[in-house]
């Protein structure tokens, strides 16, 4: 039977295993970095590899010369799958790979292809056999037959003994551009997560087994509780925040304990707690509307992936963000004129609404909401960035078993990436929240958002962009921290399973 992994692209690709042999460990396999840890051998190796397919001899590879150069080795690709390799380690731009960015791109799918063969050995003995196919399969939501499994067992089996090892399985995806490793999706959760009090991140994906089980329900149903209690928790700083934004001035210098001074002696200690209501009321229809949305863009978009690129994402999400924003933004201004209310100013929020509608019409539901339209792409932008960055960073260097990055680096993750966000975006927010509170001073001036700006900087200076910005970054990390615990407790009384 002829093997789909010619023995020239075995050879060529790892040196470091015998020859024939079957290595019974990834771990023993080739050692981290095999590609470029063999030295003067491995480099001679890599080279006659690139110049089997380089067909046209001009010193680099593109997708002509892939689907030439591999169909002679027994390789077949398509013209997708080729484009994703070229693209994949091009780091010039210029369309092809030479060399260097052919090594480049070979070292860094070597290790997805490693954390890949990692978490479907579910037996951890260095093999895959038909079982372990269908058991992983089924995780990802498709269903095979034992007949199948084989047939998928046979395609990658080099030496007939019905299990792939680790060099056959290397050898056969090696030039095969393998991109959604599910572990990533399961492991690195990231809006569904951590509530900092904004929503305005780009929401998570979930695998094709989360879907059609109906786990992503559950998980949107345990972030929602995780961000109700978080926010709760932090209540009081969010209330500061807001004081200072709208209040604080060079004139009057809030300070942090004055504020909780001021707030206590005015209202009581339950005043820290005013506009915390419609704060958590809004959760729910923000996460519903925002997933729902974000489902049907990626539709519009038309891809077939499990998971989008960081830009589709960014893209789709940002239109998510308008969407839900737009929904439920009358409960932001709510949020807002409640938080700030005086002692006896409102019996509630049905009393507040009924306020403003009778006194200032529809229009002042939505005072503040071109600011808070623009805040949502350098928030959700810079969020996203930072934390796939991050992310990508430990996945390179130190993912070596698994994907699952542990508690406390997704804490890090998420606390420097929403912090990142924030700090974009604030004086947007801070601009926001000023025309919101407009007419809670009565007889205050309609402004624009361009003339609240000048106004900020002649009067103020750059700083005073920023006022309110210490409560807000101190809520940050009990933030994220609780609403992870919460997340997790939840996650297990809703019965979701962790891997």
């Amino acid at each position: 039977r002829r093997s789909l992994a010619s023995p020239v692209v075995s050879g060529v690709l790892c040196p470091c295993g015998s020859k024939g042999a079957a290595i019974a460990s990834p771990a023993a396999e080739t050692g981290p970095g095999c590609l470029s840890a063999c030295g003067g051998p491995e480099h001679r190796r890599l080279h006659t590899l690139f110049q089997k397919l380089d067909v046209n001899r001009d010193g680099a590879l593109c997708v002509h010369d892939l689907a030439v150069g591999l169909g002679q080795l027994g390789l077949h690709r398509t013209e997708r799958d080729l484009w994703k390799i070229v693209k994949a380690g091009d780091k010039d731009l210029d369309g092809q790979l030479d060399f260097e960015e052919f090594v480049h791109y070979l070292q860094d799918h070597e290790k997805k292809l490693r954390l890949v063969f990692k978490s479907l050995d579910k037996k951890n003995d260095g093999r895959i056999d038909a079982q372990e196919i269908m058991q992983s399969l089924r995780d990802l939501g498709v269903k095979i037959s034992e007949q199948q499994a084989e047939k998928i067992l046979k395609s990658m089996d080099k030496n007939g003994t019905m299990t792939i090892d680790w060099n056959e399985w290397r050898d056969y995806h090696l030039l095969h551009p393998v991109e959604n490793i599910p572990e990533i999706i399961l492991y690195w959760k990231h809006s569904t997560i951590f509530d900092v009090g904004e929503n305005l991140t780009v929401p998570d994906e979930f695998t094709v087994e989360e879907r059609q089980t109906g786990m992503w329900w559950r998980h949107l149903v345990a972030g929602g509780g995780a961000g109700a209690v978080s926010r709760t928790c932090t209540a009081p700083l969010d209330r500061l925040k807001v004081l200072m934004q709208v209040h604080a001035s060079r004139s009057n210098n809030m300070c942090i304990v004055g504020g909780f001074t001021h707030m206590i002696r005015e209202g009581g200690p339950k005043s820290l707690w005013r506009g915390n209501g419609i704060n958590v009321l809004k959760i729910a229809p923000e996460s519903a509307i925002k997933f729902m949305a974000y489902e049907q863009i990626k539709r519009l978009i038309g891809t077939d992936q499990e998971m989008l690129g960081i830009c589709e994402r960014l893209v789709a999400g940002s239109l998510a963000g308008v969407i839900a924003q737009s929904s439920i933004y009358p409960m932001e201004v709510l949020k807002t004129r409640m938080a700030l209310r005086k002692t006896g100013q409102y019996s509630g929020m049905l009393d507040c609404a009924k306020n403003i509608l009778s006194k200032e019409g529809m229009a002042a539901f939505y005072k503040g909401y071109i600011p808070n339209l623009l805040g949502i792409i350098p928030y959700a932008g810079i969020d996203l960035a930072v934390y796939e960055t991050l992310k990508n960073t430990w996945l390179q260097r130190y993912a070596v078993n698994s994907a699952d990055p542990g508690v406390f680096v997704l804490l890090a993750c998420g606390t420097m990436s929403s912090t990142c966000g924030q700090l974009a975006s604030y004086p947007l927010a801070l601009v926001r929240t000023r025309m919101q509170a407009q007419a809670s001073v009565e007889g205050a001036p309609e402004v624009t958002m361009r003339g609240l700006f000048k106004h900020i900087l002649k009067t103020e200076g750059a700083f005073g962009l920023y006022r309110g910005l210490a409560p807000n970054f101190m809520k940050v990390i009990p933030a994220v921290s609780i609403s992870y615990v919460v997340y997790e407790n939840l996650k297990m009384t809703l019965g979701v399973q962790s891997r």
